[in-house]
């Protein structure tokens, strides 16, 4: 019991700068939306090749995930947050050196390769904190991805339309340097270890599956349908050769059997619903706004504003985060992710109808930056509530990669959606209020689907943490 007093005094520290790291990797994320209609003239290149600055995000952060949160495990949670945080300062300053498109894309493939930072911090989390304190800290690091998205519209559009647009990588860059900073000074590593040897054949193979699945999605209506089919059929049959293989090798990349615990896989697959639905607010509401008012239903209003006007759903999301974490102390995080389902899908619902005025739109977004406020901090809860300690890192990073194939899924079925309802504006072809009425109704459905699902989860508490103390007083 020696350990305590040394640990104890520094937990009040580590919430927010693990906190602050997930900002700052979600803050990443939303950094060039405000320039991706003049991208292919910055870059002097194609639009087709530009799409590449957010495809090689995307494909990175699924690759890194699981695999930096098995290392996490493996060989100390504290060494790869900080290779994390290494890669997205590295990342931030080739895209701020870059004038072209390849190093651009380089740039921001390492960048999206720290998406592990979130699943990492809420694991250094169950390791390091008392057991009162774990929830309302997990829930604030979940938060912490919707806050970084919602500020950081705004103040990349902010920087984008007075500055030069390489300030935006410049800044990422000086935050990324603050985190590690801050993580080396003040974030201690977890003596909780499986050891053992790294599952590289199983992480080959984890990839390969998940770049096919991932370009099948995001590239699916660029490529003839034939190229697609075969994204989708050699994603397919490498995960099966890869589940076959992960359940008989010693110490797998990926515990299948673990995965496959009721509470675990039924919270992924909530995660992965749910994940669905949240997708189609970063998408309908931006468009709505900035269409021209002429169309009749657009708003016409400017990129920062419209990151000003969703600014709310990622404070409301944060201010979420204790009251998740209470209601998942009174009746578990089963009910608190139900909630939060329930929430997005009733505010969705109300989307459909009220998208003509600014103030709808702002309280459609706080509304559900609340449900996925709430849905979001009991999903770790779930999770490590069903896992031993020693898997935490990996089965964290795992549901994080379900809630972003969630999200690309979201992304391509919504863009086809919008792509073939449209109206005739001018010369261009428009999105129409149909497209987005339609995508909203998806939104809700799919939120009460997650809902659906939740509801089979087991319905008990989260397990007891054992914290590290405890756990070298057994050993």
């Amino acid at each position: 019991m020696s350990q305590v007093p040394a640990v104890a005094p520094r937990t009040s520290i580590v919430v927010p700068v693990l906190a602050a790291g997930g900002v700052v990797v979600s803050l990443m994320q939303t950094l060039v939306i405000p320039l991706l209609p003049v991208l292919p003239k910055l870059l002097n290149a194609s639009a087709a090749d530009t799409s590449w600055v957010i495809t090689s995000t995307l494909l990175a952060g699924a690759v890194a995930t699981p695999v930096v949160g098995r290392l996490g495990d493996m060989y100390g949670k504290r060494r790869m947050l900080l290779f994390s945080v290494a890669l997205l300062i590295t990342g931030s300053v080739i895209a701020g050196l870059s004038n072209t498109v390849l190093p651009m894309v380089v740039g921001r493939a390492l960048q999206g390769a720290a998406a592990a930072v979130i699943p990492l911090g809420i694991s250094i989390m169950r390791d390091e904190l008392p057991a009162e304190r774990l929830g309302s800290a997990t829930a604030v690091m979940s938060a912490s991805l919707g806050v970084g998205g919602a500020l950081g519209l705004p103040a990349a559009a902010l920087l984008a339309e007075n500055l030069d647009w390489h300030v935006l990588f410049w800044t990422s860059a000086g935050l990324g340097v603050v985190v590690f900073a801050l993580v080396l000074a003040f974030v201690p590593e977890s003596s909780v270890r499986t050891g053992g040897r790294f599952d590289l054949v199983g992480a080959l193979g984890l990839s390969v599956a998940l770049v096919c699945l991932l370009l099948g999605i995001s590239k699916g209506a660029d490529w003839p349908a034939s190229v697609t089919f075969a994204l989708f059929g050699t994603a397919a049959v490498v995960l099966l050769v890869w589940g076959w293989f992960e359940l008989r090798v010693r110490q797998p990349l990926v515990d299948l059997r673990t995965t496959a615990r009721r509470q675990v896989l039924l919270t992924n697959l909530t995660s992965i619903v749910f994940a669905f639905s949240m997708f189609a607010m970063s998408l309908v509401l931006p468009q709505i706004l900035q269409l021209p008012v002429q169309t009749g239903y657009g708003l016409g209003q400017s990129m920062l504003a419209t990151g000003l006007v969703l600014v709310p759903s990622g404070l409301v999301m944060m201010a979420m985060a204790p009251v998740s974490a209470r209601i998942s102390r009174m009746y578990g995080p089963k009910v608190t992710l139900m909630v939060g389902a329930l929430v997005v899908g009733v505010s969705y619902g109300l989307g459909v109808v009220m998208m003509s005025e600014i103030w709808q739109l702002v309280l459609i977004s706080a509304l559900i930056g609340g449900g996925i406020g709430l849905g979001y901090g009991a999903m770790p809860a779930l999770i490590m509530g069903a896992v031993p300690v020693s898997e935490t890192a990996a089965a964290n990073s795992l549901n994080t990669l379900m809630r972003s194939i969630g999200t690309s899924v979201s992304s391509a079925v919504a863009g086809a959606i919008l792509a073939h309802l449209t109206i005739s504006f001018g010369q261009v072809e428009v999105p129409s209020q149909n497209g987005f009425r339609l995508i909203m109704g998806i939104g809700s459905a799919t939120a009460l689907a997650a809902l659906a699902i939740a509801a089979f989860i087991p319905a008990r508490r989260a397990d007891p943490v054992v914290t590290p103390s405890l756990s070298a007083a057994r050993r």
